[in-house]
Parts: C-alpha cells; structure tokens; sequence
C-alpha cells in the first residue's frame, strides 16, 4: 500500500503533514493530562495543600483538553481533505491510464474488473484514509510515548502490562496471516460477482429468449456464496479482536490495582501516597495504551482489502503499454495505406490471426475485405486503427510506419465506423460531433449522406433529440447510420467501415453507398462486409481465408481467379448477378 502513496501530489503531501502535526499535538497534551492528575492525588493527600493550588492544576487540566480536541478535529478536517482528495487524483489516473490501454491490456484485467478497480477499490483507500488514517498515525505514537512515560515507573507494573500485551500482539499477527488472504480473495470474488451480473444485464434479451432465468440465477448464487463465505470468515476472525482487546484492558486495571495494593501494603508510610499517585497515573497511561490497540481493530478490519486494493489499483497505474506512442504529428498527406507482410497473432493465441498480409490502398480507391467469419477482416481494422500492433511486418501511412505517429495524430486521419454500433448518452448532434467541434450545417450534412434524415428528421427535436444510454431508443440500422455519420462528419483521410452496414435493408445500403461514393470521391475507403452486393463496385476485393489473402483484385477479376469468391457470390447472389 505504501507504494501507493508515490502518486500522491504535493497538496496532499501537505495535508499529510498537518495531519501528523495535529495528531502528535493531541497525543502529547492527552498524555500530560495525566502527569497533573498525580500532582492533584498528592496535593489532596498533603496537609496544607489549599483549593487554590488544585484548582490551578484543574484549569491546566481543562484547557490542555480543550485543546487536544481542537487538535483532534483538525486532524479529522486534514484527513477528510486528505482521502477525497487523494481517491479523486487516483480514479482520474486509473482512467487516464485504461484511456491508453490498448485492447490487449483491456482484455487481460477484464472490464468488469477495471470498474470494480476504479470504484470499490478506490473507495477502499478513501474509507481507509478517512476513517483509519488517523488511527494509523496516532496509535504507534500513542503506544510509544506512553510505554516511554510509564518505563521509569515501578518495574512490576511494566512487566505486567508488558505480557498483557503480548496476548494483544499475538493475535494481531494471526490476524495478518489467517484474515489478510481472504480479504484478497474477496476482490476477485466481487470481480467474479460483477461480471456474472453485467453479462446478465447485458443479455437480458438472450436469457430470456432461452428461458435461461434460472440458470443465470444458479450461477449469480454461486457467485454470491463464495464471496458471502469468504467474508464471514475473514469477518469472524476479524471479530477476535475487539473483545480480546476489552478482556486484556479489564484484565490489566485488574491486575495494576491488585500489583499497587501489593506496593502499597509492603511500602513504608511515606512512600505509599507516592506509590498511590504514581498507580493512579500509570492505570491511566495504561488505559490509553490499549485504547490504542482498541484503534488497531478498525484498522485491522480495515487494512488488508485496503492492501489488496492498492495493490489492484497498483497493477494498472503500473502497467506498461504494450503500445507505444511515435513522435510524429504530421506528414505529406499522400491518402496511401500499405501493409508489407504483416502478421498478428492476439495475446494468449497459438494460432496467428493475420499471416504475411501484403496489399495496397492508393488515395481515393475503395478496397474491401470479404471472407469467412474468423478469417482476419476485423483484426485488419484492429491494427489499421493500432488498437493492436502487428507481431512483424509494416503498416505504411502516407509513406510513415504508422509506429512512427502520435496515436492521436494517426486516429485524426481515420473515420471510423465500428462493426457494433456505439451510441453514446446524449443528443443525435452530440453523437455524430462526437468530441470535436459542433458545427451544425456539417451535422445535417453528415446526417444526410448517412441516410439518416429521413428516421432524425422525425425524431421529437430533430438533431437535438435525445439518445438513450447505448442508443437503446434507435434500431440497430438508425445506429449504423449514426455511426456513419460520425465518421463522415470528420472529414478524414481515410474511411474505415467495419461490416458497418449489416442491419441494413438492401435498398437501404445501396443508397448509403452510392451516396458515399459521390461525396467523399478522393479518400481513400476500406469496407468489411459479409455481402458481396455491398463491396462488387470496389476498386479492389482482397478476399481472407484463416489469416491469409487468397484472392485480390475486382468482382469480375475474382469471380474468374477465386474459387472462394466464386462459393460466396453463389450463395449471395442470383444467376443474372453473376452473369
């Protein structure tokens, strides 16, 4: 956890220190409190002592208190700052962090658990800081100054309070080793429970069609007792310890009083009221000492999913990218893309997605992708757009490796529709301006060619209609649509549709394309589809067959040289199409 604490800023390290100051304040003037209370015991013992004297000494007694609890609410007010301050810093970086992420790092942690890491672990150092920080910072202070105040008192009473503690101590180490593993399993288990519950949501329509509610509710069960058994476990044995620590407080007052009656009763006369003050004050120094470990108990609950927290939370802000950034923002716009034998294969795989890839795309031509489901159309999108990097081979851009640009400045060049259609919380003109300037003739612009006037136009406030949270208010076809537009609204060097036109009707997408065709003439297209009537007006096909190109060239070219092609166009196609 302490590595941890690297990422914090200077505000919060100046937070730390007034913390620490106020909390050493308090300790000090709690545990001077009692030094008077001696003076007091004695004075009331001493003939000729007056009600003048004991009440200076009270007075003292009062504003030193006082005074430790405006140190004690400072220190809550800096340790409040402290953990909203330093939990917010952490969620913005985590975020900054997966923003950077390509998709590998994304599909090693799993989404379900970069959320949980980026909300309940989070949480978990900001409750820790709140509510344990100061425990953490006064106990030892507290257990050390007040061993320091009682070692130059009677040694019976040290040695007792001495092994009344180590029952204390041995506890909390069966604590760290019985209890912290299983507040680690914990997390993966609410990681478990997270996942299970988002693709239930997700899937409602699926699961339901199935009638698959009551497998779906077995497995959500499953989920939900091994997390339930792992936490009373770690619960019960984190249970230990507040009534351990009450027993060893009433047993030490116990046995300091019965030691002190000891003393007393073997002491001369003179020296009893001595030893009688001196067991009043170490009775009390006593008591904060194990009011201290009281404090370890929260702490103690408190710590070992905060470590396994920081540690989750560690292992993203540690993590390095697999991609890294060029230097590059800006080069001879040529609208040329070349893949010179690049092969991928995705982390984990045995088996290469891409092998030795090889083609051209010249400025202003439209070149398509087409073959069977798993045959690398997509993964080609993937490393066109560097959501990957290809295992050998170059990827040329405007005659630079694409290594070699900003990946902010590469992704400028591209207009990228998605093979699922993302829509995201707000308007229609929010959608298609996505992150870019709004200018509205160019929305109704992009609109239009996108086909989607004629669905936006009826919506209740045209381009300022709402979009529900994942476009759940519009068909899978008005999504693709959108999605084209939001690409076309860029106006980019390159187009990318990625199988971005499967919900639509025929009629439909031949308009879209056409449409396309006539108002981006001159930038460069590659399209992904599963229908040949969709790309049979390419420049050029390049058709994929488990990684690897086996046909390249027009409709006509293929449909004489590609045996697959030929099988495709078969089952798409009518007799006088293929004629």
């Amino acid at each position: 956890m302490l590595r941890l604490f690297k990422h914090m800023t200077r505000q919060h390290v100046f937070y730390m220190l007034w913390l620490t100051v106020f909390i050493v304040g308090q300790v000090v003037l709690e545990l001077t409190v009692p030094d008077y209370m001696s003076d007091i015991t004695k004075l009331i013992n001493t003939p000729g002592s007056t009600t003048a004297e004991i009440w200076n000494l009270g007075k003292m007694m009062i504003l030193l208190s006082m005074l430790a609890f405006a140190c004690s609410l400072i220190s809550k007010y800096f340790s409040a700052r402290l953990a909203a301050s330093f939990s917010q810093h952490l969620r913005r970086k985590i975020f900054n962090c997966v923003e950077n992420f390509s998709l590998e790092e994304i599909d090693r942690f799993s989404t379900a658990s970069l959320i949980t890491r980026s909300t309940n672990d989070c949480s978990q150092i900001q409750n820790i800081m709140s509510r344990a920080l100061n425990q953490i910072i006064r106990v030892p202070i507290m257990a050390g100054y007040a061993l320091f105040k009682i070692a130059t008192r009677y040694w019976q009473w040290l040695a007792f309070t001495a092994a009344s503690l180590s029952i204390l101590f041995a506890l909390l180490i069966f604590l760290v080793i019985y209890a912290h593993p299983r507040f680690r399993k914990m997390q993966s288990y609410t990681d478990n429970l997270n996942q299970v519950t988002r693709e239930n949501m997700t899937g409602m329509r699926v699961v339901r069609a199935y009638n698959a509610e009551e497998y779906e509710e077995a497995k959500f069960a499953k989920a939900n007792t091994e997390l339930t058994e792992n936490a009373l476990k770690a619960r019960r044995a984190m249970g230990l310890l507040q009534p351990a620590t009450k027993f060893v407080n009433n047993e030490l007052n116990i046995g300091i009083y019965c030691i002190g009656a000891y003393l007393i009763s073997a002491a001369e006369k003179a020296e009893q009221l001595e030893i009688f003050s001196e067991m009043v004050v170490f009775s009390t120094y006593a008591a904060r000492i194990v009011r201290a470990f009281m404090g370890m108990n929260m702490i103690f609950n408190m710590i070992p999913r905060a470590t396994v927290s920081a540690e989750r939370i560690n292992a993203i802000l540690d993590t390095k990218l697999s991609i890294k950034d060029g230097n590059k923002t800006e080069a001879m716009t040529s609208g040329t893309m070349e893949f010179r034998n690049v092969s991928f294969t995705y982390p984990g795989a045995n088996v290469p997605a891409l092998s030795d890839v090889s083609f051209t795309a010249e400025k202003g031509q439209t070149v398509a992708f087409i073959g069977a489901t798993g045959s690398g159309k997509s993964t080609l999108v993937n490393l066109m757009m560097r959501f990957f990097d290809a295992s050998s081979g170059e990827i040329i851009v405007d005659d630079v490796n694409i290594k070699d640009f900003t990946q902010k400045s590469l992704r400028q060049k591209m207009g990228y529709a998605s093979q699922q259609a993302v829509l995201f919380t707000g308007t229609v003109r929010s959608n298609i301006a996505y992150a870019v300037k709004d200018i509205e003739e160019k929305v109704r612009k992009a609109v239009r060619i996108a086909q989607a006037e004629e669905f936006v136009s009826k919506m209740r406030d045209d381009i300022d209609s709402p979009i529900s949270r994942g476009g759940t208010n519009v068909s899978g076809g008005q999504k693709q649509r959108l999605s084209v537009a939001r690409a076309v609204y860029r106006e980019p060097e390159f187009y990318i549709f990625d199988d971005t036109f499967s919900a639509l009707d025929y009629k439909t997408d031949r308009t879209l394309r056409a449409a396309l065709q006539k108002e981006t003439a001159g930038i460069t297209t590659f399209i992904v589809a599963q229908r040949i009537g969709t790309i049979k007006d390419a420049d050029k096909i390049i058709v994929l067959d488990e990684g690897k190109v086996i046909g390249e060239g027009t409709h006509d070219e293929l449909m004489k040289s590609c045996e697959i092609y030929r099988e495709i166009a078969r089952t798409q196609l009518s007799l006088e199409d293929m004629a």
